[in-house]
């Protein structure tokens, strides 16, 4: 796992999208993994500017998304994939066709789950999966003491998840659904490079346990110690809990730049 401790979440930005540009370079057909939130908006607001200014293509690209609510209708506002097009795959030339959510209208919510592994399988897997770490360290809708090999599934939200998410939903909690199809931790483990995103103070205790404490069920994003390629990107405010920042400062000066992210 590598650690980067920038001043400012648009840094992050930047950093990710040389390494999707880089990706992209090598394999326009590449498959990207992409979280929802507030969190990776400076990767997909530089990843549009280079789109747009630079003429960073995505024509060739696929993506799927981390997870999707149930029982919203298609033409919700709040469904992910609307959320989704909305902050990045509609302000580039991603084929609309080539992005994929989980099914949350699905007839059989039980078969969704392995039906979107199987469908992940199918496209040669995840290259590049962008993710944001939970205030309790979950990654997607994985909660505390989420099995660290579970598969994209139905899950129950939480009462605190519901409430948290009643912002996007004119502020009633009863419009909030109470289910979502979501990655597994298996899942996402899966990908060949994962890139976590954290910021700001109130991430500092989950980015300090994910990063530095035991690989737990309790805190869901430590299970990217054991990811073979594993980026953890957070800002200053984030990273104010851990131990061992200047051996993360000083591995990413001398890193060398042929290593890429």
């Amino acid at each position: 796992m590598e650690v980067i401790i920038v001043d400012h979440p648009r840094d992050a930005g930047a950093i990710v999208a040389d390494a999707v540009a880089a990706l992209l370079a090598q394999r326009p057909d590449a498959v990207l993994g992409l979280a929802t939130g507030s969190t990776p908006l400076p990767v997909y607001d530089e990843l549009v500017r280079r789109h747009r200014e630079e003429g960073l293509s995505f024509a060739r690209a696929r993506a799927f998304l981390l997870d999707e609510y149930v029982g919203l209708p298609a033409d919700h506002p709040e469904r992910y994939r609307a959320v989704i097009e909305r902050d990045f795959t509609g302000r580039v030339d991603l084929d609309p066709a080539a992005v994929v959510g989980p099914d949350g209208l699905a007839a059989d919510l039980a078969a969704a789950g392995p039906a979107y592994d199987a469908a992940i399988r199918d496209a040669g897997g995840v290259d590049l999966q962008i993710l944001g770490i939970g205030t309790d360290g979950h990654l997607a809708f994985n909660m505390p003491m989420s099995s660290l090999t579970s598969r994209t599934r139905l899950k129950t939200l939480t009462p605190r998840t519901r409430q948290d998410n009643a912002r996007f939903f004119d502020g009633n909690v009863d419009r909030v659904p109470t289910h979502c199809l979501t990655q597994g931790l298996g899942t996402i483990a899966e990908s060949r490079h994962a890139v976590m995103l954290g910021f700001g103070r109130g991430k500092a205790q989950a980015v300090r346990e994910c990063v530095e404490g035991p690989v737990s069920s309790h805190w869901p994003a430590s299970v990217l110690q054991m990811h073979p390629h594993a980026t953890v990107i957070v800002d200053a405010e984030a990273a104010d809990q851990l131990a061992f920042t200047e051996y993360y400062r000083a591995v990413r000066e001398g890193k060398p730049a042929w290593q890429g992210l």
